[in-house]
């Protein structure tokens, strides 16, 4: 499965984050879209379109992520594990949004 590294990413780098709608509103990067795994099949039309570069896939930094990815990549979507999810996103650093507004990681 191709893994990126949050370092690796671009600055326009496009995050879809397939956990569920709880631990979206609890933390997520800025930007990303929340499309929960769950629902992946049935809203695969609102997939973001990258600018450049694959789809960079994040959950927690388990396997729904992998899921996501190998079923994207199934249908010739572009994608990529976010390698940590979003608990490497916020070990390295990285802004995080929230339902009560901004934090840092």
């Amino acid at each position: 499965m191709p893994l990126v590294e949050v370092g690796s990413l671009a600055d326009d780098a496009v995050i879809l984050d397939v956990r569920d709608a709880g631990d979206w509103r609890a933390g997520h990067a800025p930007g990303a879209v929340n499309i929960p795994l769950a629902q992946l099949i049935s809203r695969l039309t609102e997939l973001p379109v990258p600018p450049t570069g694959p789809l960079a896939v994040s959950c927690g930094g388990g396997s729904k992520q992998t899921r996501a990815v190998a079923y994207l990549r199934a249908h010739g979507i572009d994608a990529v594990v976010l390698k940590g999810g979003m608990r490497s996103w916020k070990a390295a650093g990285r802004p995080m949004e929230s339902a009560a507004g901004d934090e840092r990681g």
